[in-house]
């Protein structure tokens, strides 16, 4: 089994201090977007705790499946309607999710045009610097979400299986490997957003000090969040084999 990873890292909010230094008005016009920007991801930070709570909600009924015999059909029928209620709630946050980045995204570029507007020379080499990494970010998210998006797809037709009496086990396994594939797809893309979010953090902070801008973190900056979109599918027979 995969271990538990962590999904989706947040921004740091930095709050301004101080500006003091040549080309203060375009370094206090780029700090104002970046800030801006990770306020617009806010919707974001807060859909992951509940995205994480369906996830395993998810999983649990997936797990009572799997215990019962045919003669429970009925009652299979049932959770997997409960189970596919559930994607269409994650597909709803995901989508939120998207649109705040989105927003972000349309925010942050902003600063594009500003950046040569800044009169030391090491401030716009790393403006220039923090902009590429927060671009491959906004790109690594989109390779996420839509990892994450294919995920809930095979998710939902697993469930649209498993309410069919005359399912085989062997088509139950081959859908569940692929199932299995697709989460880790999911896992390594949080990986890659991880990093480069931990990147542009690290040269936001020293874009800040090269442009003459003290900062303090905020205290109730949010918190990385957890996700179980590991947690691998076990067919009936896995589940007896022990696999």
């Amino acid at each position: 089994m995969v271990s538990k990873k962590s999904l989706f890292f947040s921004l740091f909010i930095l709050i301004f201090i101080l500006s003091a230094c040549n080309g203060a008005a375009a370094s206090e016009k780029i700090y104002n977007h970046l800030e801006k920007a990770v306020e617009l991801e806010q919707p974001f930070e807060e859909q992951q705790d509940s995205i994480v709570e369906l996830e395993q909600e998810e999983q649990k009924v997936y797990s009572q499946i799997i215990d019962l015999s045919m003669e429970k059909f009925d009652k299979i029928k049932e959770l997997s309607d409960q189970a596919l209620a559930n994607i269409e709630k994650r597909k709803k946050k995901i989508n939120s999710e998207k649109e705040s980045i989105a927003a972000s995204k349309e925010e942050f570029t902003n600063i594009e045009d500003i950046i040569g507007d800044l009169e030391e020379e090491a401030a716009r080499k790393k403006a220039d610097e923090m902009y590429n990494v927060m671009m491959d970010r906004y790109d690594a998210y989109n390779n996420l979400h839509e990892a994450y998006s294919n995920s809930l797809a095979l998710e939902e037709e697993l469930y649209a299986m498993l309410k069919k009496e005359d399912l085989e086990q062997k088509t139950l396994s081959k859908h569940i490997t692929k199932l299995n594939e697709s989460y880790q797809e999911v896992i390594d893309e949080n990986e890659a957003f991880n990093e480069l979010t931990t990147e542009y953090n690290a040269l936001k902070q020293e874009f800040y000090k090269a442009a003459g801008i003290e900062v303090e973190y905020d205290e109730n900056a949010p918190k990385e969040k957890g996700s179980n979109k590991d947690e691998p599918k076990k067919s009936e027979q896995e589940e007896e084999s022990g696999e």
